[in-house]
């Protein structure tokens, strides 16, 4: 008898396990509890993903070994918050909080980041587990929070943009719906060009006169800032008459044709343009790609291309001078550089940063910016400055791909 139930039991727990519908209404929470020690993961993660599983189930399974299980969770959680009246934060659990601790302080950035989608607007969550996913080293879980969640104070966004070193969370901050003229004033201090592109685009964010004007300065060598800066619709008559000594004939049209000027500042305007086709009109026969060689081989006789020069070029999205700069610092043709860029690999990109004498940072930003690889694709700096391969694999990388850099550069 005993031999005969010690071979039966396994198959009644098969049995009962089986007769239980994980994904129904209408199964009993306790019954959703027993499956949360199920052996397979699609069983838990269909009780992770069914709303009536008990909060002291759900806390189990934000432990569970699979990141699919947790993933689902942190989506059922997300909405079940979405459900709660704002005055019932009270109510939850201590279960569902360290179920969302525990969630948001997940291994896997996958997990944290299908959380903070789900919460990202609502203000049905501990602070803590906001300000927690707010500060996450990863972007992609940190700037949804970022950019939308009501739970933030200033203080709390000038604390995270002072401290930032990633460039898409200062930008998440910059494009929050009415941002304070304090936020602004801390995105701005930053200096991260596509960060004060996202404020200026930003129609909602507030941006003091003098803010404006710190901008204006900034633009004047940052081509990126030139568009969004022209449709803001704050600008004054003092911003604007400067920005029009350096903005092209485009936009340039487009700061005459706004109305509400005053006399003095469209005659000015107007001048201005008259000036600038002046200017541009001897270099009509120029293409872009000669325009570009003349201004890097200029910045190399006077000893200023560096990467200080190639990273604001990138920034700016000026493909011709960032190849015409490598194809000169690294002993190449043009056509070469401009072959190498073409792949849309990382990898070239960064052995010929290195074989140009240029750092990973300025790699790094080549990768971003001209190549516009999503973030998951760019190649990183080892130990945050430190090229990732050593001198020999990156000069092998160049010659098996047919590039022959100068030897006095390698």
């Amino acid at each position: 008898m005993d031999h005969s139930t010690g071979h039966d039991a396994p198959a009644t727990t098969a049995n009962r396990t089986a007769a239980i519908d994980p994904t129904s209404d209408d199964t009993a929470p306790e019954e959703l509890c027993y499956l949360v020690g199920s052996n397979d993961p699609a069983v838990r993660k269909a009780v992770a993903g069914n709303p009536r599983t008990p909060p002291q189930a759900d806390r189990l399974l934000s432990d569970d070994p699979d990141g699919e299980v947790r993933s689902e969770l942190a989506r059922k959680i997300g909405r079940l918050l979405a459900d709660l009246p704002p005055d019932e934060l009270d109510t939850l659990s201590a279960f569902t909080v360290a179920t969302l601790e525990q969630l948001a302080n997940d291994a896997l950035p996958r997990v944290r980041s299908l959380l903070a989608e789900e919460i990202k607007a609502l203000r049905t969550v501990p602070k803590p587990v906001i300000e927690r996913l707010a500060r996450d080293v990863e972007a992609i879980v940190a700037a949804p929070i970022l950019e939308y969640s009501p739970l933030l104070s200033d203080d709390d966004l000038i604390e995270i943009v002072s401290a930032a070193t990633v460039e898409r969370i200062i930008a998440a901050v910059a494009r929050r719906r009415n941002l304070s003229e304090e936020v602004a004033d801390a995105v701005v201090a930053t200096l991260e060009i596509p960060a004060i592109a996202a404020l200026l685009a930003n129609p909602s964010a507030r941006i003091r006169e003098t803010t404006m004007q710190r901008i204006a300065a900034h633009a004047m060598s940052a081509q990126m800032l030139h568009e969004p800066m022209v449709m803001r619709a704050d600008l004054s008559a003092r911003v604007m008459r400067r920005i029009a000594g350096f903005v092209n004939t485009e936009l340039l049209e487009q700061l005459q044709s706004r109305s509400g000027l005053d006399d003095e500042t469209r005659a000015y305007l107007r001048r201005r343009m008259q000036a600038r086709l002046k200017e541009i009109a001897p270099k009509k026969t120029s293409s872009a790609a000669e325009l570009a060689r003349a201004e890097i081989l200029k910045c190399w006789t006077n000893g200023c291309l560096d990467d200080g020069f190639v990273i604001q070029a990138a920034r700016d999205g000026w493909r011709d001078a960032v190849e015409e700069a490598l194809a000169v610092l690294a002993g190449i043709e043009r056509t070469e550089a401009t072959r190498i860029l073409s792949t849309r690999n990382g990898w070239p990109v960064v052995a010929l940063c290195w074989a140009a004498g240029l750092s990973m940072r300025t790699a790094y930003e080549i990768q971003l910016h001209i190549l516009r690889l999503p973030p998951t694709d760019v190649i990183a700096a080892r130990n945050g400055i430190d090229f990732p391969l050593i001198p020999r694999d990156m000069e092998m990388l160049l010659t098996t791909m047919g590039f022959s850099c100068s030897p006095q550069v390698l």
